[in-house]
Formats: structure tokens, C-alpha cells, sequence
């Protein structure tokens, strides 16, 4: 495969703008250091560094897929989409609207969705598959940590 520098760049852009513009729009709504968090919740200021690099890496992975001529790369892609869609609107849910429940079961749908897609991934380049497994593992996180927050909450 050839290095296509200017796709690679805009496969990472997509999710980094989309989530920042998403970060942007909830920000006036983010109470995440007014709420009630459990004792393992990181300082707010550690969710921006780690959805930059999460959102590079889904942009890596999203341009191997693209880039691939692999008879699966097509559904693969769409899963990659609907799961970004559902990630997005998270962030509404939990800070916007601060249905913490719903936002639970939410990310337990998009959990759902990023293990289909590292799956469909797999079967088109490993390599992207494998580059999204920090996602999922920071994902559980957020389950767990926005189970805690809507019972303490």
C-alpha cells in the first residue's frame, strides 16, 4: 500500500474536528468537577489528551481500511461511521441533556458497535484492528465510570 498523505490526513481530521467540535458545544454544559465522581475519576483536563490520541488512532485506522481493497473494507466503513455517530453523541447525552443513565446505556450500545467494528476491521487490516483496542479498553473505562456517576449522581 502507498502512502497517501493527504487521505491519511483527512481520515485523522474527521474524528479529531467532529470531536472537537462536539467537546466545543457541550463544554458550556460540562459540570463533569461540580458533579459527584468516584474516587478513580481522573481530573477533567485528562479527557482531552486522551480522546486526541483515541480520535488519531481511529483516523489511522479508518485510512488502512479505506486504503485497503479488501472486499470487506465497505462494511467495515459503515460501522466505523455509525460508531463515531453514536461516540459523538454521548457527550450530548451525559453533558448536555446530563441523562446519566441513558448516557450509561448509550456507551454500552457504542461498546457494542466498536467491537463489531474492530471485528469487521480485523478482517481487513489487522494492524487497524488492533490500533483501536486502546478505544475499547478506554471505553469500558467510561462505562464504569458513567455507571458511578449516575448512582452517585
Amino acid at each position: 500500500m502507498n502512502l497517501n498523505l493527504r487521505k491519511l490526513i483527512y481520515s485523522i481530521l474527521i474524528p479529531l474536528l467532529l470531536g472537537s467540535l462536539v467537546g466545543l458545544i457541550t463544554a458550556s454544559n460540562n459540570n463533569y468537577n461540580m458533579m459527584i465522581r468516584p474516587s478513580f475519576a481522573p481530573p477533567g483536563f485528562i479527557f482531552p489528551i486522551v480522546w486526541t490520541i483515541l480520535y488519531i488512532l481511529m483516523g489511522i485506522s479508518s485510512y488502512l481500511i479505506n486504503e485497503s481493497n479488501n472486499i470487506n473494507t465497505s462494511e467495515a466503513i459503515k460501522i466505523y461511521i455509525i460508531q463515531l455517530i453514536l461516540n459523538l453523541l454521548w457527550s450530548f447525552i451525559f453533558f448536555k441533556f446530563e441523562l446519566y443513565f441513558l448516557a450509561f446505556i448509550w456507551i454500552i450500545v457504542l461498546i457494542i458497535f466498536v467491537i463489531i467494528m474492530i471485528i469487521r476491521f480485523y478482517k481487513v487490516s489487522k494492524l487497524s484492528a488492533y490500533l483501536q483496542i486502546p478505544y475499547l479498553l478506554w471505553l469500558l473505562f467510561a462505562l464504569i465510570l458513567n455507571f458511578n456517576i449516575f448512582l452517585l449522581n
